[in-house]
C-alpha cells in the first residue's frame, strides 16, 4: 500500500510504502498525485518512506517507479528516501548517481530529518537556475 504524507510544503511531495506495494498503487495514487504536482511545478522535491512493516514491491510496482522516474527524469530537485530495507538501502546507494536530484539516504530513525531535509528552501543564488 502507498498514501501520501501529508503537511509538506508546495512543490513538496511524500509517500509512505506498507505492507506489499503493488502496481495498483502506483496507478491509484502515487502516479495521479505525482503528474498533478508536476503540472504546477517545474521541479519537485520527493520523500519516499519505506516503514518497518513493508514486505516488498510486485514487480510491476518496480517498473512503475522505474517509469515515473524516467518520465519526470530532469524534474526532480530533491530526493529522500528513508528506509531500514538493506537491499533497498544498497540499490539506491549504488543508482543514486544516476537520479538528477540531489539524493539524500536516511534511517527510518531520521524520518523528521528528512523531513526537514526535503522542505528545505533553495538557496537563492540558485532560484535563478529553475
Amino acid at each position: 500500500m502507498i498514501e501520501q504524507i501529508s503537511g509538506l510544503p508546495p512543490g513538496a511531495l511524500g509517500f509512505r510504502a506498507s505492507g506489499q506495494v503493488t502496481a495498483q498503487d502506483y496507478e491509484r495514487v502515487l502516479v495521479p498525485d505525482v503528474e498533478a504536482a508536476f503540472a504546477l511545478n517545474r521541479k519537485l522535491r520527493l520523500l519516499y518512506h519505506v516503514g518497518p512493516d513493508f514486505t516488498g514491491f510486485d514487480p510491476g510496482a518496480m517498473w512503475e517507479d522505474a517509469m515515473l522516474g524516467f518520465r519526470h527524469f530532469s524534474g526532480w530537485e530533491r530526493v529522500a528516501l528513508v528506509s531500514d530495507v538493506q537491499w533497498l538501502r544498497v540499490a539506491a546507494l549504488a543508482m543514486g548517481f544516476a537520479v538528477p536530484a540531489q539524493f539524500k539516504l536516511f534511517r527510518n530513525i531520521e524520518f523528521d530529518d528528512a523531513v526537514a531535509w526535503i522542505s528545505e528552501a533553495r538557496p537563492a543564488d540558485e532560484e535563478g537556475n529553475k
